[in-house]
């Protein structure tokens, strides 16, 4: 999958069957439509093509409005979304700043400079609550007659709904902030994740073994930043990691802004998914994950984060999230034993 920041690259395609939206989440929503487009891509013999914005148009306003209310809270990085992206088949990403002079444009100027003159668009697919243009006045019945005089075609997809529910990315921005991890996991079509490079902390969790001896030799955590400050997801979660071996690891991670530590850490106050493996690779030594690109499946919500007092609070806090996660792992595994069992048993 190629990727483009911007409108004006040498590799971009001269035509394209184009998709437009923010797909946060790349749920099963977008993954249905993503399909279609590859299928209309094909027919045309053109590559498929999804126009995507950063930031988020919503976070552009609230910044303008200086209302941080108003923004949406992220579910996914943009290399997550991107790395979605380029599993559903996409040809090429186009990623365009969103700013005043994007957000300025008209409906009619958006269909001209975008679409016709910097995208080559032949067909267009949008979804059934598609607007654009300056104060979303475009809509898809404008868009359906500017195709008809540019030369091409509009199409439009219904909702993607299951069990009734509309599929969407404030769906799973609700599921997420309640903490119901298996409803994220049903719209998304797969474990909710965070993905990254592991970046160095505070080194404080080696430190709290020194406190607690039955921590052994503390409490090592991989630390991936995530690059928005209002993530969906926030609390303490029993997780798999994923990318530090043949097998998945599982663990117990923090994701958020660790209100029991300094805010001036060596992470500037950043929201962060700190993970712990319960069973920590010993090839990779105390130092050899720094720089792994992993991801780490959010599986069960624990509880919200808290705020310990002290350093032994901490670590007797962290324990009990550990013993509380094997818990959840225990029970997992007899359940998918007991299944694996009912499908042995012959009718």
């Amino acid at each position: 999958m190629k990727i483009f920041r911007g409108l004006h690259h040498q590799g971009l395609a001269e035509a394209c069957a184009l998709t437009i939206g923010n797909f946060d989440g790349v749920h099963r929503g977008h993954q249905a439509m993503l399909a279609l487009l590859q299928n209309e891509a094909r027919h045309r013999g053109i590559p498929s093509c999804v126009l995507t914005f950063e930031p988020h148009p919503r976070d552009f306003f609230a910044a303008q409005a200086q209302r941080a209310d108003i923004a949406p809270a992220r579910i996914a990085t943009l290399r997550d979304k991107l790395q979605e992206l380029q599993r559903c088949g996409v040809d090429q990403v186009v990623v365009l700043p969103f700013n005043a002079a994007l957000a300025a444009l008209s409906p009619d100027e958006f269909i001209q400079r975008v679409l016709v003159q910097g995208l080559g668009a032949r067909y267009v697919l949008v979804g059934d609550d598609f607007r654009f243009g300056a104060k979303r006045a475009g809509d898809y019945a404008l868009l359906d007659a500017a195709g008809a005089r540019a030369g091409f075609e509009v199409a439009r997809m219904l909702s993607y709904e299951i069990h009734g529910g509309r599929v969407s990315s404030s769906a799973v921005r609700a599921a997420l902030s309640e903490g119901r991890m298996s409803d994220a996991a049903a719209l998304l079509g797969r474990p909710y994740s965070i993905s990254g490079h592991v970046v160095h902390g505070r080194k404080l969790g080696r430190a709290l073994g020194e406190t607690a001896p039955a921590a052994g030799d503390g409490f090592r955590t991989l630390n991936l930043r995530f690059s928005h400050w209002k993530p969906a997801a926030s609390g303490i979660f029993a997780v798999e990691v994923h990318g530090l071996g043949a097998q998945a690891l599982p663990g117990v991670a923090n994701l958020g802004v660790r209100p029991s530590l300094d805010p001036r850490d060596v992470n500037g106050g950043r929201v962060l998914l700190e993970t712990h493996c319960f069973d920590w690779p010993e090839p990779l030594g105390m130092e050899g994950a720094y720089g792994k690109i992993i991801r780490v499946d959010l599986l069960h919500k624990l509880h919200d984060e808290l705020k310990y007092d002290s350093l032994d609070a901490l670590t007797a806090g962290i324990a009990r999230d550990c013993e509380d996660a094997r818990r959840f792992f225990a029970e997992r595994y007899a359940q998918t034993r007991r299944q694996t069992t009912r499908d042995r048993i012959p009718d």
